[in-house]
């Protein structure tokens, strides 16, 4: 990345390199595209490895959420599970949502949303929500982003959160059991390669 770019840049300065990347989603090899100035760009990085491999199979319709989707291995993934739900990808990095588009196009998915968060609809509700959500943004961010979103999950839904334990994957957990007291139970769903998944189910 150039210098002054992160993956919650909304518009990476550095020059556009694309580059084709080998990988598996919902059981079977593809190769998408990925770009520089995005989160994890050579490959589908652990935590989203965990949050994947530890998360049923998502609802068979209605509008699911991929938040923070980068180049879009969760979003790509919801829509290739769930064919006859709306998936909305949803990033501030203009450059992976123009990604997760050449995805979704290279795997022939007609039901990705990628957009802005502000172009999201207000009156979707969703029926799931996956997010390998952007820790390093900080606290007060993230607390605001999670603060906007997960009222949005539908009753009787789950959303499923990957966090690294040492990026404070506990203190997320009693933060949501706290604020979200009266409406979501937070369990933890699993541990693996030094990541929790955390279930947060509306109730």
């Amino acid at each position: 990345m150039a210098s002054g770019d992160h993956y919650f840049t909304s518009a990476p300065e550095s020059e556009l390199r694309l580059r084709k990347v080998t990988v598996r989603l919902a059981g079977r090899s593809y190769q998408l595209t990925t770009a520089n100035g995005i989160f994890s760009p050579e490959h589908i990085d652990t935590g989203t490895q965990v949050l994947l491999a530890n998360t049923p199979a998502p609802p068979p319709g209605g509008d699911v959420l991929d938040l923070g989707c980068g180049w879009g291995p969760i979003a790509l993934t919801l829509a290739l599970e769930s064919p006859h739900s709306t998936v909305w990808a949803v990033d501030i990095n203009e450059r992976a949502l123009e990604l997760v588009r050449i995805n979704a196009r290279t795997l022939g998915l007609t039901n990705v949303n990628a957009v802005l968060p502000e172009d999201v609809p207000a009156d979707v509700a969703f029926t799931t929500i996956w997010s390998n959500p952007p820790i390093r943004v900080g606290k007060s961010e993230l607390h605001g982003l999670l603060s906007t979103w997960l009222p949005r999950l539908q009753p009787d839904s789950d959303a499923w959160l990957v966090v690294q334990r040492n990026l404070g994957s506990d203190s997320l957990h009693r933060w949501l059991e706290t604020t979200f007291a009266s409406d979501l139970t937070v369990t933890r769903a699993a541990t693996s390669k030094g990541y929790r998944v955390l279930k947060a189910r509306r109730r």
